[in-house]
């Protein structure tokens, strides 16, 4: 009732620009929070917004919990898992982005994919400890419906899971990227999410088969059904680039009991760390990456995690790669800091939370033009992911 009168009162002493602004303020507040404001947030929100300021207010309405327990969860959730729900618990990926946003002022968004970090609950919440073998820690900071904007806590990936700090890649390396997407399969299945979650693009935009197949793997064979034109055609547009880029996982297991853990829930991320040998291999290299070997016997042995971005030349330059970076390295963090400096890096973020904001994707040219504007400052304010949402909740405000 307080809020009627309230409008009312506004709309009625202040006139219909005034009350524009008033539901812009509320309007801003329900896609961020996804929930009404309070009155006294309501009133500065349009206090901002009057005075020409909707970024500042579109800041206050990300104060609220339900920014990070609802909206940026639901925004990374997906990018954990196979199917690309949002359906899926708490887990130390989405609470590291959930991190990444909330400390964005001091945060390298393109970090998210190399740095030495996951976020945990804090130790005052008397939560499960973090594990390896499962999701409990997570799990309970949900449950228990803590703050994440309060309660989340930066900590070192390593001295989490017990990984080397150099072969910590962020949420790549994450129990929950590991479990979906380093679980069974060649690795090759981390890198094509990485690829659609982090540049938005999946294997069928950087298909090219102009490409030397030096590195494609044994078990993809040259003349798929006895026709070497499908391999010529399509399979090398896809492995040409992606192989050489994977054997940057070459040491990266997910281990579980198969027969008795079906899906993987108890499994743990592996590493083969310097002296480890697999008995399979007789090198560092998991035995996954001679999965099929026979397949085709003189293709590509993988020797170790060092890798090659071939994607720099030919059309997929247009994925705008650092020229201050190599393009080659070795392991699994060098290859992701290749990507993450990558222009479609930048892009891509910017649209994800466009589209998660604004609850549509990029249409017209004020559309477009805006975007671009949003890509350049999210550049410029070193990679300030938390930035991004408020100026697409401003942009969007009058819809």
């Amino acid at each position: 009732m307080l809020w009627t009168v309230c409008a009312a009162a506004l709309m009625g002493s202040a006139g219909v620009s005034q009350a524009g602004t008033l539901e812009q303020a509320k309007r801003m507040h329900d896609r961020l929070a996804g929930v009404p404001p309070t009155q006294d947030v309501l009133l500065q929100m349009k206090s901002d917004l009057d005075s020409g300021d909707g970024v500042a207010a579109a800041m206050k309405a990300m104060e609220h919990d339900g920014f990070y327990n609802v909206t940026v969860k639901n925004w990374a959730a997906p990018w954990t898992n196979r199917e690309q729900t949002v359906f899926v618990p708490l887990n130390d990926y989405v609470a590291t982005v959930v991190g990444f946003v909330r400390d964005g002022d001091t945060m390298d968004f393109r970090e998210l994919l190399s740095a030495d970090v996951l976020y945990t609950g804090n130790a005052s919440l008397d939560l499960a400890a973090y594990s390896n073998s499962n999701n409990s820690h997570y799990e309970q900071l949900e449950t228990g419906g803590y703050s994440l904007k309060d309660n989340l806590v930066q900590s070192s990936q390593s001295a989490l899971t017990g990984l080397p700090a150099d072969a910590t890649a962020g949420v790549v390396t994450s129990r929950a990227a590991a479990r979906s997407f380093f679980k069974a399969g060649t690795n090759r299945a981390n890198f094509r999410f990485t690829l659609l979650n982090h540049l938005c693009m999946d294997l069928e935009q950087v298909h090219d088969v102009t490409g030397v197949p030096d590195r494609i793997r044994q078990d993809v064979s040259r003349s798929p059904g006895g026709d070497a034109r499908v391999f010529l055609n399509n399979c090398i547009g896809c492995h040409t680039g992606m192989d050489p880029l994977t054997q940057a996982f070459a040491y990266y297991d997910y281990e579980y009991d198969a027969d008795e853990d079906l899906t993987g829930e108890n499994g743990s991320i592996s590493y083969n760390a310097e002296g480890t040998t697999d008995p399979e291999t007789g090198t560092r290299v998991k035995a996954k990456y001679r999965i099929n070997s026979a397949t085709f016997p003189t293709g590509f042995v993988t020797p170790n995690d060092s890798w090659d971005n071939y994607w720099r030349e030919g059309p997929n330059q247009n994925l705008g790669w650092d020229q201050a970076l190599s393009g080659s390295g070795t392991g699994a963090r060098s290859m992701l800091v290749e990507l993450a400096h990558s222009e479609a890096f930048a892009a891509c973020q910017v649209k994800k939370v466009f589209k998660a904001v604004c609850l549509r994707d990029p249409g017209d040219t004020n559309d477009r033009s805006a975007l671009n504007g949003m890509i350049s400052n999210f550049k410029n304010s070193d990679y300030n992911i938390k930035q991004m949402f408020a100026e697409s909740a401003d942009y969007c405000k009058g819809e």
